[in-house]
């Protein structure tokens, strides 16, 4: 987003193993948004991808 923020979205919850599959009564998506103090796109980067952050090339 320009402030070292990154969001991404998720088109399932059953992506969590916590869900129990068979109490779910619709396919339900979220977006969620990691804030870090990073300035700038670049730094947010570097450190998403010191914790292993897929990234797409």
């Amino acid at each position: 987003d320009g402030r070292g923020n990154y969001t991404f979205g998720v088109k399932e919850q059953i992506i969590f193993p916590e869900i129990d599959y068979e109490a779910i009564d619709a396919m339900r998506g979220m977006d969620i948004t990691f804030t870090t103090t990073a300035k700038t796109d670049d730094q947010a980067r570097a450190l998403l991808k010191a914790f292993q952050f897929p990234f797409k090339s």
